[in-house]
């Protein structure tokens, strides 16, 4: 009897499953590097149920965190042949494929988080977003990626001097290579995945990135100086694949886009409380935290980054624009 009871169990949540599976006509495959329970990765299953709210179950999301369709780099070139649907992507590796995103990676071009949003909410981020079509993604929407700081294992970095002959991980993005080497420092391009045991190996002495990814990395562990000289504030951007978006109707792709758009107020929310509590967490763990340096230095180092990289009257409109946002 209770062998019968298992088995008709198991039957009803096979059942079950195949039922959730077949209720959408069209599940959309995203990708994200984060953990689940990461602020981007619950803005998109928010995206997700509003979808399959908004379009009575026609479509839905299936999130892959972790890395699970693997590291930034692959799934962008999997996204643009549909291979992913969607995927939720730092800017960094976009800056040598899509020329605008390369503006609002460079070092300090934002005054602040509320800076940052103000432009990426209004005509310039939709200017932006467009930008990526020509390349086989369609930009949807923009999350927070916080402010980046430096971390390592070696020593307090309180001055651009401390920078000098420092091994730091960076982006696979030619802006983040050349400013570490406008610092001094000895730039490394590798996956984010690969940071913990690279800086726990000596192979690099530490990184750059924000308080949620510093903490749940558990970079924290083997890098224990974090320096709040807040070089980068760049937004995180979820595309969709043209490839996928062009088999949707116009109803269906309005649904998407207004979806991720609707994403945005949520993700920053959920945002906020996780920067608060990485900190707190951190701080508790007896990391140092490097609050008292002068960020001028740092920001001047950056002219040679701006003459390399703004070159076109396109992108030297853009960062004028940008700085006369208020």
């Amino acid at each position: 009897m209770k062998l019968m009871k298992t088995l008709t169990g198991m039957l009803l949540a096979t059942a079950a499953m195949a039922m959730t599976a077949t209720a959408c006509e069209v599940t959309l495959k995203s990708s994200d590097t984060h953990p689940d329970g990461y602020p981007t990765v619950e803005a998109v299953k928010h995206m997700g149920k509003l979808l399959e709210e908004r379009t009575n179950g026609r479509l839905c999301v299936e999130v892959f965190h972790s890395a699970q369709l693997g590291q930034e780099k692959d799934t962008i070139e999997q996204t643009k042949f549909g291979v992913i649907d969607l995927n939720r992507v730092s800017m960094g590796p976009f800056n040598n494929l899509v020329e605008e995103t390369k503006v609002v990676s460079l070092p300090f071009v934002f005054k602040g988080v509320e800076h940052m949003h103000h432009v990426m909410d209004g005509p310039i981020g939709e200017e932006i977003l467009k930008a990526f079509e020509p390349h086989g993604y369609v930009g949807l929407a923009f999350y927070d990626g916080g402010s980046r700081s430096f971390y390592n294992k070696v020593k307090p970095i309180k001055s651009v001097e401390d920078m000098k002959g420092m091994k730091v991980r960076v982006m696979q993005s030619d802006i983040f290579v050349d400013m570490m080497t406008a610092l001094g420092a000895n730039a490394t391009p590798m996956p984010y995945g690969e940071v913990y045991s690279a800086i726990q190996t000596g192979v690099i002495d530490g990184a750059e990135n924000n308080w949620p990814s510093y903490e749940s990395s558990g970079h924290f562990e083997v890098a224990g100086y974090y320096t709040l000289n807040e070089h980068l504030i760049v937004p995180e951007v979820l595309v969709m694949s043209k490839a996928s978006w062009d088999k949707l109707s116009a109803e269906d792709q309005a649904a998407v886009r207004q979806a991720a758009k609707d994403s945005v107020p949520v993700m920053r929310e959920l945002w906020s409380a996780r920067e608060k509590a990485s900190e707190e967490k951190v701080r508790a763990a007896g990391v140092e935290v490097i609050t008292d340096i002068d960020k001028a230095p740092f920001m001047a180092a950056m002219d040679s980054v701006y003459e390399k990289h703004v070159t076109s009257d396109k992108l030297k409109d853009l960062v004028a624009r940008i700085k006369a946002t208020d």
